[in-house]
């Protein structure tokens, strides 16, 4: 009898130890499950799918974006400064590149668009058949402090019927962060947009 007993509890002993083992397994399964989970979710939501002009998509990684921040610093003021001031004798192109140029700066460089307005520049470069383009030659920016500072150092070139007249260009202004749009894909806005100077620098003819 006793060594039934005995036998009882032995089986009952090594029941509740199975039984804690099983426990103890299911526990780092669901922990590691848990885990695992977790860091796919973490991973996937780093993953940012964009619409390529209505045709694919591409995937981009959030954690890139952030390291890109300043190439797109760089391309927002870039491209700025060419559709601000490449203008064409053609009234509706001159106006097209403007409106684009405006989308991605605040009220300075509309009241600067404004003040050129108003002097009569784009009458005069449409009614002389004027071409002016820019090539941005180098553009510091100080990422230290926000909004960053940026100032751009650029060539206007002034093509008129008998000559070429080269000018220098440097501006100055800050970035502040904004929302992604069609009409803003970098996220950027300039604000504070100054001409610091615009001074010819030679005159040759054609």
């Amino acid at each position: 009898m006793f060594k039934s007993l005995k036998n009882i509890e032995t089986a009952f002993q090594l029941t509740r130890l199975l039984a804690i083992i099983v426990l103890i397994v299911c526990g780092v399964v669901i922990i590691y499950v848990k885990y695992s989970s977790d860091k796919m979710i973490a991973k996937e939501r780093e993953k940012i799918y964009v619409l390529d002009k209505g045709k694919s998509l591409m995937l981009a990684l959030s954690q890139d974006m952030s390291q890109n921040r300043p190439a797109e610093a760089h391309n927002h003021v870039r491209m700025f400064h060419e559709l601000f001031f490449t203008l064409s004798p053609d009234n509706s192109a001159l106006n097209h590149n403007i409106q684009r140029a405006l989308y991605l700066a605040d009220r300075s460089a509309y009241d600067l668009f404004n003040d050129i307005k108003e002097e009569g520049y784009y009458r005069r470069l449409i009614s002389a058949n004027i071409l002016q383009r820019i090539q941005v030659d180098s553009i510091k920016f100080n990422f230290e402090n926000y909004p960053y500072e940026a100032n751009t150092y650029a060539q206007q070139f002034i093509t008129r019927g008998s000559n070429v007249t080269t000018r220098n260009l440097i501006t100055t202004c800050y970035l502040e962060n904004t929302g992604r749009s069609e009409n803003n894909p970098h996220g950027f806005l300039i604000i504070e947009f100054k001409v610091i100077e615009n001074q010819e620098l030679s005159r040759e003819k054609r």
